[in-house]
């Protein structure tokens, strides 16, 4: 299977009949541009129908799995706050809609939007550096791909606290509540990816036939998504994201 060369930040190879998805832009922590949102969306959709690859593996490049939506790149405009959510909805709605299991392997922090595609994956392995961190809160951001249903389904009301309060969540956290399933060393983390694959996908398996049954409800996702375009209007419209923006990037250059 060849998959063309992508300039989308987005590296594809197949690791034992297994698509592993990476992160490919590392010197900025793998932060997510629309474009990278569009590509990764296409590619769960191209490689999920379960007719090339067992499985599909979503990971980052370096010491990152991603910092998140690219603030460099922040909505400027209305029409561009749609635009960047439902990039991200997308990709959501493109990984429950797969036939083949889709593993996370949270190979380190995953902040806000990329921590948030992570929650529709059917499997999450971290490794002891593993962190999650949702700051929208503090940002005039608002939380998006389905999180407002995903989150609380992994891990009840600890979802309150991981929105409003904006805690980093280390591994050992995110294991004892249930937001990873598994930590393994890091060396170990993709082989453990793969294998779970592997493990879920057995000779004459029902695999596509329980995934959609276990997975939430499409009409439940869309649901959430509307409820997350609306609060992320009233955020736009109230001027809250646009000084949240300029708040993070005077606070970075006052701290670099």
């Amino acid at each position: 299977m060849i998959i063309p060369p992508s300039e989308d930040h987005i590296d594809v190879t197949v690791v034992r009949d297994v698509a592993v998805l990476t992160l490919d832009r590392p010197d900025k922590l793998n932060a997510l541009t629309v474009a990278m949102r569009l590509r990764l969306a296409a590619l769960v959709r191209e490689l999920g129908t379960g007719e090339t690859v067992r499985g599909i593996v979503l990971t980052g490049r370096g010491r990152a799995f991603s910092a998140g939506e690219d603030l460099k790149q922040a909505p400027t405009t209305e029409a561009e706050v749609h635009e960047a959510f439902e990039s991200f909805h997308d990709v959501t709605r493109a990984i429950l809609q797969t036939r083949v299991p889709v593993v996370a392997a949270v190979n380190g922090i995953a902040v806000g939007g990329a921590s948030e595609i992570t929650l529709c994956c059917d499997a999450r392995i971290g490794t002891p550096t593993t962190e999650y961190f949702q700051p929208e809160n503090a940002r005039g951001l608002t939380i998006s791909n389905a999180t407002s249903l995903l989150l609380r389904r992994l891990v009840g009301n600890h979802a309150m606290r991981m929105v409003l309060g904006s805690p980093r969540v280390p591994s050992a956290e995110a294991l004892r509540i249930g937001l990873l399933d598994e930590v393994v060393e890091p060396d170990q983390l993709l082989e453990r990816a793969v294998d779970t694959v592997h493990a879920w996908t057995p000779e004459g398996n029902t695999t596509a036939l329980h995934l959609a049954l276990l997975r939430p409800l499409v009409a439940e996702v869309e649901a959430a998504f509307e409820r997350e375009d609306h609060a992320a209007h009233e955020a736009w419209a109230s001027g809250l994201l646009t000084a949240g923006v300029a708040g993070f990037w005077t606070n970075k250059e006052t701290t670099s």
